[in-house]
């Protein structure tokens, strides 16, 4: 076959890889979201536990491998179940990489969000206080609004980063992008080709989720 027809004769197989790629990568970032928010939050709580709690996620998990923790996520949290109730617990590799991808990117978000919250004048808040709103309504009503406004480039780079992770998800033997294009090198003994291949969906990808963030803050300032 010639240059790069190999990919093209598996396409099918490729691309089917690359949509469960996005998809673990969009449930990924729905649950960083999420923890991103409640963690973000709490970083700045004026209670003392849980900012504790939160500095304590966040630094764990910013200071491990990413590998170690989708590794800890499939063979370490079902030994310590079983450790503790006696019964099995096995995740399936593409819930494991969603988890694992997930709670470390909710650790990057909850900074995100901080940086954000804290970048709000604090006469916002004094100002929703003066008007007999409480703390949560204020941080709902009016600081949480204004700071989604300037943390969307940096969530934007944080929802690329995690769609190139997702490629370490295949140590787990899910069928991703990655996984597929290794499963395709090996079968061929021709890594070149299907790593190219791989490359350039990747490119594609992040690309397209670029010219929507760019799309999304233009919409955004002429709103403002």
């Amino acid at each position: 076959m010639g240059a790069y027809s190999l990919v093209w004769y598996h396409k099918n197989f490729i691309l089917t890889g690359a949509i469960l790629t996005v998809e673990i990568t969009v449930l990924a970032v729905i649950l960083g979201l999420f923890l991103g928010l409640i963690f973000g939050m709490a970083r700045i709580s004026q209670n003392f536990a849980v900012r504790i709690v939160a500095d304590i996620y966040v630094q764990v998990l910013r200071g491990t491998p990413m590998l170690l923790q989708i590794y800890f996520v499939f063979f370490g949290i079902p030994q310590i179940y079983y450790g503790l109730t006696g019964n099995s617990l096995l995740f399936e590799p593409i819930v494991a990489g969603v988890l694992a991808l997930g709670i470390n990117s909710g650790a990057y978000v909850a900074e995100i969000v901080r940086s954000g919250i804290q970048s709000i004048d604090k006469g916002q808040m004094e100002a929703a206080r003066s008007l007999g709103l409480t703390h949560w309504q204020s941080m709902k009503l009016v600081i949480l609004p204004q700071a989604f406004r300037r943390i969307i480039p940096p969530l934007v780079n944080e929802f690329i980063v995690l769609l190139k992770d997702s490629s370490l998800v295949s140590v787990l033997g899910a069928g991703e992008l990655m996984h597929s294009a290794k499963v395709m090198g090996t079968k061929y003994y021709n890594w070149v080709e299907f790593l190219v291949g791989a490359a350039v969906i990747y490119l594609c990808l992040t690309f397209l989720i670029s010219r929507f963030a760019d799309a999304v803050e233009r919409r955004l300032a002429v709103s403002d």
